[in-house]
């Protein structure tokens, strides 16, 4: 099982609202992971390597998913549009950012869009895994950041996660 499969399972149904998918650590109806795995936080690798963290680079994509469209280091704002995919595939939407600031990330034309804080001096990298209807579909990414933020991205495709049974919450009736 990839490291984005296990944790990219719940964040099919919750991807539908515009700007309310989110990867922040405070929302938990959505779902991304970094380098290494890390459910509802960012968090850059225990070592980075100029590959890994470095934001000049797109994140990569494991060997069963296949590239969309890719941005290179970007400073503040940005758009850049992607391929289409084939129908039952689930979109990803890989971001590596650095720098004090939250950017705000746009995908169209399925409306789907969520924020992330970048952090000064850390490379970070989040995965999202979409699977809306329309995912198919050519598009185009927006980004919205301060010119603090540098960042790179990475869209791509591949299978849709197998759905995930809803945790237990701990209380009892």
């Amino acid at each position: 099982m990839s490291r984005r499969l296990s944790a990219g399972l719940s964040l099919l149904s919750a991807a539908v609202l515009p700007f309310a998918v989110g990867c922040t650590s405070d929302q938990t109806d959505a779902t991304k992971t970094s380098e290494p795995a890390t459910p509802s936080a960012t968090t850059p690798a225990a070592s980075p390597s100029p590959e890994q963290d470095s934001v000049k680079s797109p994140p990569e994509l494991d060997d069963t998913e296949t590239v969309a469209g890719r941005q290179g280091e970007t400073r503040g704002g940005g758009a850049f549009e992607f391929s289409e995919g084939k129908k039952g595939d689930a979109l990803i939407v890989a971001v590596r950012c650095q720098g004090k600031g939250e950017i705000k990330v746009s995908v169209k034309p399925m409306n789907v869009g969520f924020p992330l804080e970048c952090v000064a001096g850390e490379a970070s990298t989040t995965y999202n895994q979409v699977g809306v209807a329309g995912v198919e579909k050519k598009g185009t990414v927006s980004v919205l950041a301060p010119s603090t933020v540098r960042w790179s991205m990475t869209i791509g495709r591949g299978e849709p996660p197998e759905a995930q049974p809803p945790e237990p919450s701990g209380e009892t009736e």
